[in-house]
């Protein structure tokens, strides 16, 4: 009997979920060992950050995020024949990079929470958040430092390369906010998001390349797919940034358009010529209340940035599949990166 679309997609949730879970149960043992070997305070913040502590350092039952990236270690390592048990280091690697980002970016955002719960910020100032941000950052890299798999080494260089283009990213994202609303063009937009979204998928996907043992042109062809897929990311984010519902987010409504984020949507109705663009770029000149904050994403809706980004984000997730193939000729050997692709443009949280 053939399946729905509705069907079909619910199915390849479901898959993505479980494969999230497995990834967690497998990373999760050797992320908290990492974590764990952090000095006091720092320890501390960052296992109140995962979940794993309250604030008072009493245990709690929280979880430590999506897990996508690790997963896209694990499933290109596997894609490409070699062992995903071997390259668990590398995904545990992968996903202190990503929380280093996260605890600077709160601080950065003034974000008051994340993950349903107070961001580590608030609760332990935001000289010790930078701080426990930045060891993380440092404990990534160790973590492949110490590893003895022979890709260990090209593994960290591409790490570390992977996170000056990530704060090269998250500078421009800065430097936009100081920018008025129609200084910003949609081709810049698209290249801050590739560094600072897409860069570590892409890595993500090309240390699994590595530990696999893949020739360059292979690690190259997994590192475009993962870029892609970052930046279909990235637009699903900036529409759940706008639209997202705070029980599933963690955040409050609109929470990007209070901050007058220029994300991809945004950037999309400001420069869409269009009555609403222009009542959106009036929006954008002062303060948001709860009420302005609806007729803001009113105004992204009727100038069209919804639409572009849901289509633009279809765009590069075929554009990823395309690169995929490069490196996995037979595509039924990606089951696992194409439901992470999936998982990434259905989501909505």
């Amino acid at each position: 009997m053939t399946m729905t679309r509705a069907e079909a997609a619910a199915t390849e949730g479901q898959e993505a979920a479980a494969l999230l879970e497995r990834t967690r149960r497998t990373v999760d043992p050797q992320l908290r060992t990492g974590v764990e070997s952090l000095p006091g305070s720092i320890r501390r913040i960052a296992m109140y950050h995962f979940g794993w502590e309250r604030a008072d350092g009493t245990p709690a039952e929280g979880q430590s995020g999506k897990a996508i990236r690790p997963a896209l270690v694990l499933a290109a390592t596997q894609a490409l024949g070699g062992d995903p048990g071997r390259a668990v280091r590398a995904a545990a690697a992968v996903e202190l990079a990503h929380n280093f980002t996260l605890l600077h970016d709160d601080v950065i955002d003034e974000d008051p929470t994340r993950r349903n719960r107070a961001t580590a910020w608030t609760v332990f100032g935001v000289p010790d958040a930078i701080v426990a941000g930045d060891a993380m950052c440092a404990l990534a890299l160790r973590l492949l430092a110490e590893d003895p798999h022979p890709a260990a080494a090209r593994a960290s260089a591409r790490l570390a390369a992977c996170v000056i283009e990530l704060c090269a990213g998250q500078q421009a994202d800065c430097a936009f906010e100081r920018r008025g609303p129609g200084e910003v063009s949609l081709d810049e937009c698209l290249t801050m998001a590739e560094a600072k979204t897409g860069a570590l998928l892409g890595c993500a996907c090309a240390l699994g390349a590595l530990y696999a043992g893949a020739d360059d042109e292979e690690v190259a062809a997994m590192d475009a797919f993962g870029r892609e897929a970052g930046l279909a990311f990235q637009l699903i984010d900036d529409l759940i940034g706008i639209w997202g519902d705070p029980s599933h987010t963690g955040k409050p409504a609109g929470a990007d358009l209070v901050a007058h984020k220029k994300s991809l949507p945004v950037v999309a109705a400001l420069t869409s010529d269009t009555e609403a663009a222009a009542e959106l770029a009036a929006l954008y000149a002062g303060p948001l209340d709860a009420a302005a904050v609806r007729r803001a994403a009113d105004a992204v809706d009727r100038a069209g940035g919804r639409d572009w980004a849901q289509g633009h984000a279809a765009d590069r997730m075929a554009q990823a599949v395309q690169h995929l193939s490069r490196a996995v000729p037979d595509l039924a050997a990606a089951g696992d990166l194409l439901s992470l692709a999936e998982f990434v443009t259905r989501r909505t949280r």
